[in-house]
């Protein structure tokens, strides 16, 4: 059974889910990915979750506030990076001073929590697609966690007591293209979105048969499909040109192997002639090697 065509998450999390109207969306999916019931508040603005809609992006950030008043920065990337753990810690290490003024108490500091949704293999070798990071203390002696009991955000969160994992920011990694379409949980569902842009009829998760809802192509007005029209396109533009570089690169180590490879030859016929006693300059003129290059191969 066919199912009608939904927009990409990633341009969805650009345009769509920034309307209030459609963050039950986002909540849906954070309260399958952090297993606990959140809400969101608002939508917040940092130097990394500008809207410039002429801009050619392979990076969606999107930025809120849940109502423990923790920040929550979601991200799709689509091509592969580097140094993309660095890049997530600057992030949020950025997102905690931007949200800090100057004579601010230390308990001020709001908890981070990241989201990454990756379109390309980060890791090797393992065989998950979700991954968990998270900062604790434990005592080198005795294992035991450190606990702070007696704490302020304690009472607001809740709790007895915290712990660093409370403070300190969190990282989620979603590995999309590693999930083999195994359906196991609500997060499976959603994740399954992620990689098909498509929610099956019998899918269960929270406020997902909403996404399929609001995410259908078919209830786009003239602009918006027009606009997302434009974006496939420059996506499709960015992975060409990827591939074209990756291709030239290719090329381009093919032609310096075979230059190198016609130099050795070089060189060995070179050694050739003057283990015959053949004099420099007719060896010279014979290879195309300088008299200095063949002077080195006599030492």
């Amino acid at each position: 059974m066919n199912t009608r065509p939904l927009v990409s998450f990633d341009w969805a999390i650009k345009y769509l889910l920034r309307d209030k109207a459609n963050f039950d969306i986002l909540e849906g999916f954070l309260t399958a990915l952090l297993r606990q019931e959140l809400r969101i508040l608002s939508l917040l603005e940092s130097e990394s979750n500008q809207d410039d809609r002429l801009d050619k992006f392979n990076r969606v950030d999107l930025l809120v506030e849940n109502d423990r008043h923790e920040l929550i920065i979601i991200e799709v990337q689509s091509n592969r990076e580097i140094h993309y753990l660095e890049r997530m810690l600057y992030g949020t290490s950025k997102l905690i001073v931007e949200h800090m003024q100057l004579g601010d108490d230390y308990d001020q500091i709001k908890k981070i929590i990241s989201v990454s949704i990756l379109y390309f293999l980060l890791g090797e070798g393992e065989t998950d697609y979700v991954f968990h990071g998270i900062t604790e203390f434990y005592g080198l002696n005795n294992h035991s966690r450190l606990e702070l009991k007696k704490h302020n955000k304690a009472a607001i969160l809740g709790l007895e007591f915290i712990t660093a994992k409370d403070l300190f920011p969190e990282y989620y990694l979603i590995e999309v293209e590693k999930f083999q379409d195994i359906i196991q949980s609500d997060l499976d569902e959603w994740i399954y979105l992620l990689k098909h842009s498509e929610v099956k009829p019998e899918f269960q998760a929270k406020h997902i048969q909403q996404a399929k809802d609001k995410l259908a192509v078919i209830k786009m007005s003239p602009r918006e499909r027009q606009a997302y029209e434009r974006f496939l396109l420059n996506r499709m533009d960015e992975r060409e040109s990827i591939e074209s570089a990756k291709e030239e690169g290719r090329e381009e180590g093919l032609k310096k192997g075979r230059k190198e490879g016609h130099y050795e030859e070089k060189l060995t016929t070179a050694r050739a002639m003057l283990a015959e006693n053949l004099d420099i300059a007719l060896i010279a003129k014979i290879t195309g090697l300088s008299i200095a290059e063949i002077q080195q191969l006599e030492s």
